[in-house]
C-alpha cells in the first residue's frame, strides 16, 4: 500500500490561499492519493529544509519566497531560468526540481483579451518577472514601473522598458497589471491614484494578480469601465500546470472545470 503524497503552498501570509481547494478537488476527481495543505513560512531561507524534512512530494511557492526558492533549488527547469523566481517545487528522490508556471498561467487567464500591444506592469517582484518573460516570448515588450529603482536592472537586462515613480511618464497602455501586494491587506493603490486615473482613461483592460476581492485598483478600473479581472484565473491556470507536474497527468477540460468550481464555490 502506497503512502499518501503530501503537497503544500509556502507563503507569508498564506492563510488566504485557495490553492488547497482546487488541488484537493483535483486529486479527489482523479482518485490521486494525496493531500494539499498550507505552510506559513516566515524565513524563506529555510524553504528547502522544511520542504525535505516534511517529505513533501511537491509544493507551490507564493510571496515573498519565489526568488529565494529559486536560489535554494537543486535544478531549475524551463522558463524559470530566465525568470530567476519559481512557484513550484517537485521532489524527485530528494532532488528539488523548480518550475515557474505563473507566466503561462497568466497568458491563459487573459486569453479573451484581444489586440494587446502595450502592457504596463506595476511592481517588480517574482510575479512580474514571470509575466514579463511570458510576454517577451510572445513578442510583447512590457513596461515595468516600480516605486524605486530597486530591482529594475533585472527587467532592463531582459529587454523590458522600465521606470520608477519619479521618472514615469504617463502613456497609453492596452493592459495595466497590478503585480504588487497593494490592496491585499490594505486600501492602498500600487501607484498614486492620480496617475492610475490618467492611465485608466486611456486603457482597455486591467488585471490585479490579487484574487478573491475587489481591490482599490480594480474598483477604480470599474469606474473607468475597463474590462477587468482579478487573479483567480491566473491562480487557476498556473495551478493546472503545477497540478500536471505534481500528478504527471494531463488535465482534461472536465478536471479544469472541477478545479475552477472549487475556487468559485468557496
Amino acid at each position: 500500500m502506497t503512502s499518501i503524497k503530501k503537497f503544500t503552498i509556502f507563503g507569508n501570509p498564506v492563510e488566504h490561499s485557495k490553492s488547497p481547494l482546487m488541488h484537493n478537488a483535483g486529486f479527489k476527481f482523479i482518485n490521486f492519493d494525496a493531500v494539499y495543505t498550507k505552510t506559513l513560512l516566515e524565513d524563506g531561507t529555510q524553504i528547502k529544509k522544511v520542504f525535505l524534512e516534511n517529505n513533501f512530494s511537491g509544493a507551490n511557492i507564493t510571496v515573498p519566497h519565489k526568488e529565494i526558492a529559486y536560489q535554494k533549488a537543486d535544478k531549475v527547469i524551463g522558463m524559470a531560468n530566465k525568470i530567476k523566481a519559481i512557484n513550484t517545487y517537485i521532489n524527485n528522490n530528494g532532488t528539488i526540481e523548480a518550475y515557474n508556471t505563473d507566466g503561462v498561467g497568466f497568458l491563459r487567464a487573459i486569453n479573451e483579451f484581444k489586440d494587446i500591444q502595450k502592457v504596463l506592469i506595476l511592481g517588480a517582484g517574482g510575479t512580474t518577472r514571470a509575466i514579463s518573460v511570458a510576454f517577451l516570448e510572445n513578442g510583447i515588450v512590457p513596461t515595468i514601473v516600480n516605486r524605486s529603482k530597486n530591482k529594475l536592472d533585472f527587467f532592463e537586462n531582459l529587454g523590458c522598458k522600465t521606470a520608477h515613480w519619479d521618472n514615469f511618464c504617463v502613456d497609453s497602455f492596452d493592459l495595466i497589471i497590478n503585480a504588487t501586494s497593494a490592496g491585499l491587506n490594505d486600501t492602498n493603490y500600487p501607484i498614486s491614484q492620480d496617475i492610475l486615473k490618467q492611465l485608466f482613461q486611456q486603457s482597455k483592460y486591467a488585471v490585479d494578480c490579487i484574487y478573491g476581492k475587489i481591490t482599490p485598483f480594480l474598483s477604480l478600473a470599474q469606474q473607468y469601465n475597463l474590462t477587468y479581472k482579478d487573479g483567480k484565473d491566473m491562480l487557476l491556470y498556473q495551478g493546472i500546470v503545477a497540478f500536471e507536474l505534481f500528478t504527471k497527468i494531463k488535465a482534461t477540460n472536465k478536471l479544469i472545470d472541477i478545479m475552477k468550481n472549487a475556487l468559485d464555490t468557496n
